[in-house]
C-alpha cells in the first residue's frame, strides 16, 4: 500500500520544513509531494534542502506562479496517478492540519473511498479563528448541504484522502472550480459517482505562522459554483 500527501505551498517558509520532517518521522511510512507555486520566499529551496534528507519521499513539482488552489492539486492528483499510489491524501502547510490525524483517515479508507478530516461532524471543532471567518465557513458548508443534498458536514474541508479508484474514475478537465470551490466540487463528484464518503471529526487550529490565503473572489467563486452543481452532468472518465 502506497501511501502519497500532497501540499501545494505559496509562502510557506515558516512552516514547510517543519512539515516535511514531522511528516518524514511519522511510521505510516507516507512519501511526500510539495506543489509550490512560485513562492518568492524561498519555500522551494527549504524543500530542496529536505529532498538532500529524505530522498525520494519527498517530490516537488514548481510552477511559474499563483495558478491557483485547484490546479496545484490536479497537478499532484496525476503525479499520485503516475507513480502508482493506493492512497493520496491533501492537507495544508500550516498545521491547521495535525499530521497526528493522518492515520485516521487512513484507516477510514479502509470502508470508504473518500476519508474527510471534519470540523463539523460533531459540533464545531475550531481553534482561533475570528467568528466571522468561522461563521462564513460553517454556513457555508450548511449551505452545500441544502443545494446539492450532499451527506458531508464539512464540504469545503481541504483536509482529505482518496482511494486511488476515485481519482481515476474524475475526469480533471471537467474541473471547473479552482479555489476552496475546488474541494465542494472534487467531494461531490466523487460522490455523484457513487463512492462513498466518510467523516473523522478532528480539531482544526488556525495558521500560528504565515498568512492565510482566503479572499472574497475565492468565497464568490465557490457560492456561485456551488448552484450549478446539481445541473451538472456527471459522469466517469
Amino acid at each position: 500500500m502506497r501511501r502519497l500527501i500532497i501540499i501545494p505551498t505559496y509562502n510557506e517558509r515558516e512552516n514547510v520544513t517543519k512539515m516535511v520532517d514531522r511528516l518524514m518521522a511519522m511510521p505510516q511510512g507516507f512519501d511526500l509531494l510539495i506543489v509550490d507555486d512560485g513562492s518568492p520566499d524561498g519555500t522551494a529551496d527549504l524543500v530542496r534542502e529536505a529532498q538532500s534528507r529524505y530522498g525520494e519521499r519527498v517530490a516537488m513539482i514548481e510552477r511559474s506562479g499563483k495558478l491557483g488552489l485547484g490546479t496545484a492539486y490536479i497537478a499532484g492528483f496525476k503525479y499520485a496517478l503516475a507513480k502508482g499510489y493506493d492512497r493520496i491524501f491533501e492537507m495544508d502547510c500550516d498545521f491547521s492540519h495535525n499530521p497526528d490525524d493522518l492515520p485516521r483517515l487512513d484507516a477510514m479508507l479502509e470502508d470508504k473511498s473518500v476519508a474527510i478530516g471534519s470540523r463539523y461532524s460533531r459540533g464545531v471543532n475550531v481553534v482561533n479563528w475570528p467568528m466571522g471567518r468561522l461563521l462564513m465557513s460553517y454556513f457555508a458548508s450548511k449551505y452545500v448541504r441544502i443545494v446539492t443534498r450532499m451527506p458531508v458536514a464539512d464540504a469545503t474541508a481541504g483536509f482529505v484522502g482518496y482511494r486511488r479508484e476515485v481519482l481515476d474514475a474524475i475526469d480533471f478537465d471537467r474541473v471547473a472550480m479552482n479555489g476552496y470551490g475546488f474541494q465542494i466540487e472534487m467531494k461531490y463528484t466523487a460522490w455523484r459517482l457513487g463512492f462513498s464518503i466518510g467523516e473523522v471529526s478532528i480539531i482544526f487550529i488556525d495558521r500560528e505562522e504565515g498568512t492565510s490565503k482566503m479572499s472574497s473572489g475565492i468565497f464568490g467563486e465557490a457560492f456561485f459554483g456551488v448552484l450549478k452543481l446539481p445541473f451538472r452532468k456527471i459522469k466517469r472518465k
